[in-house]
């Protein structure tokens, strides 16, 4: 199928971007495009405009500083999976990155456009929710503000943004020395997208954890903290029968909306959740975790 009719514009600047988002409604920006070109030729978006910012210098780049790294919107899922600076000061941004898509998607596909787009199975959301990213956001004029995870992802595909605001970087503080990060994913076979993922990132002293954020995605409309686990998980030491005591909390954290589709259930995805978080804090502590309690008494996926 075709794209329906609509009016092309390129910006040299956000400035420019913005103001034209502005004078025109039902504009929509584009970039890499893997997210919105499918949605044009299903016609499941009608966008009166397209803003074409692929060409803004000044959201390209990617910088470490003062315990910080800033990934402007516009960097492609290879530019952080490759890049030594971001693997140095926090080696799961580039991990996560380099396993998403195909070259085609890693060489083409953008952070910025990735989160814009909110898809509950993507990777990145549950990513940046466990990392504590700051989203930083450009609006007319000197308009600017920074949302954190909870405040920037609400409904699904649709991101607590204006629709005259602009997406510039996200912010993610580099890793302690102390930090220990994983990401474990049930994927879906054909697309890869996460089913149920989860996120986690631990503090430790010596062998005691000392302070855990962990998020879900995939199963719910938005990432969710497992906070529960990681009250659970704060103070004890991680051997494997307090990580598989504090995963079985998580069910406290899932909330009613937890998705179910033609691949699986609700029921399935909802099991998942805690063997997707032991799967991470075992990768994390080097623990052996096949055949163990954690990879029991899981229902069947709806395949």
């Amino acid at each position: 199928m075709f794209a329906p009719e609509f009016d092309y514009y390129k910006a040299s600047s956000v400035s420019e971007a913005i103001q034209l988002l502005g004078s025109h409604d039902g504009a929509k920006l584009i970039a890499g495009g893997h997210s919105l070109i499918p949605l044009l030729k299903l016609r499941l978006t009608r966008p009166t405009a397209l803003i074409d910012i692929g060409g803004i210098a000044d959201l390209k780049g990617i910088t470490v500083n003062n315990g910080t790294v800033r990934i402007g919107a516009l960097a492609t899922h290879w530019d952080i999976a490759s890049s030594h600076d971001v693997n140095d000061a926090c080696s799961m941004l580039a991990e996560v990155a380099g396993g998403i898509g195909d070259p085609h998607v890693r060489n083409r596909g953008t952070i910025g456009g990735n989160v814009v787009h909110a898809d509950p199975a993507s990777d990145w959301p549950a990513v940046l929710t466990a990392l504590n990213a700051r989203f930083l956001i450009q609006g007319p004029g000197e308009s600017a503000r920074t949302a954190s995870p909870s405040e920037f992802f609400g409904t699904p595909f649709e991101p607590n943004l204006f629709p005259n605001e602009v997406l510039t970087a996200v912010e993610v503080p580099s890793l302690a020395a102390n930090q220990r990060t994983e990401y474990a994913k049930v994927a879906h076979p054909a697309s890869s997208y996460a089913v149920v993922g989860g996120a986690v990132v631990v503090t430790m002293d010596g062998d005691r954890c000392t302070a855990a954020s962990i998020a879900l995605g995939g199963l719910v409309p938005a990432p969710v903290r497992a906070s529960s686990v990681e009250r659970a998980l704060i103070g004890q030491t991680l051997s494997v029968e307090n990580i598989m005591a504090a995963c079985d909390q998580v069910a406290n954290d899932l909330g009613e909306d937890v998705i179910g589709d033609i691949y699986a259930s609700a029921e399935y995805r909802r099991a998942m959740a805690a063997v997707e978080i032991r799967h991470a804090l075992f990768h994390i502590t080097g623990q052996a975790h096949h055949g163990s309690r954690a990879e029991m008494s899981v229902p069947p996926s709806n395949v």
